[in-house]
C-alpha cells in the first residue's frame, strides 16, 4: 500500500512533468482498495484455479463424449461442480480481507482499528472502544460464516454426506 501510495505516485508525478503534464494525487482508499484488490485477487485466482481442477476428469470427459460444446460444458459441469470445492477458500478469503482493511490506517483512511485507536486515546476507555470493536469484527465474521454456511451447503445440494464414526 505504501509502495503504491507513495512511491509510485511520486514515479508518475515526475513523468508527468517531465511530459508538461500536471502533478497527480492517488488517493489513499484509492490505493488501499487496490493493492488489497490484487492481492485478494490473486488468492481467489489461486482457489479457483484449484476448484477447477478438482472436478472429476471423468465427468468432463463424459459431457464431452455426449457432445457438450465448451460454453454448456462450462455452464453445466464444471461450475456447478467446482463451487462446492471453491466456497470455502473463498470464505476464508473473505475473512483476511475484513481483517487486511486495518492495513488501510497506514495511509490515513479512517478504518474501524484507526478509529477504536483514535477514540479510546481521547476519552481513555481503550476497554470499551477496543471490546466494541472486538465485537463488531466477531459479528462480521459470525454472519459471515452463517452466509457462506449456507452458500457452501446450497452448492453441495445433491451431493452424498460423508458421516463420521465406526467403520
Amino acid at each position: 500500500i505504501l509502495i503504491l501510495y507513495y512511491a509510485v505516485t511520486n514515479a508518475a508525478n515526475e513523468a508527468l512533468v517531465s511530459f508538461g503534464y500536471d502533478r497527480v494525487q492517488i488517493s489513499g482508499v484509492a490505493a488501499g482498495i487496490a493493492v488489497l484488490g490484487v492481492v485478494q485477487g490473486a488468492y481467489a485466482t489461486e482457489v479457483l484455479r484449484g476448484a477447477i481442477l478438482a472436478v472429476p476428469a471423468g465427468q468432463i470427459e463424459a459431457a464431452r463424449a455426449f457432445g457438450m460444446p465448451p460454453l454448456m460444458l462450462a455452464w453445466r459441469i464444471t461450475l456447478p461442480a467446482m463451487l462446492s470445492f471453491a466456497i470455502p477458500g473463498l470464505a476464508n478469503l473473505w475473512l483476511i480481507a475484513t481483517k487486511d482493511t486495518a492495513l488501510l490506517a497506514v495511509v490515513g483512511f479512517g478504518e474501524l482499528t484507526l478509529v477504536t485507536k483514535q477514540a479510546a486515546g481521547a476519552t481513555k476507555a481503550y476497554f470499551t472502544f477496543f471490546m466494541a470493536a472486538g465485537a463488531l469484527y466477531l459479528l462480521v465474521s459470525l454472519l459471515s460464516g452463517r452466509l457462506f454456511g449456507w452458500i457452501e451447503r446450497w452448492a453441495r445440494r445433491g451431493e452424498p454426506h460423508i458421516t463420521g464414526g465406526g467403520r
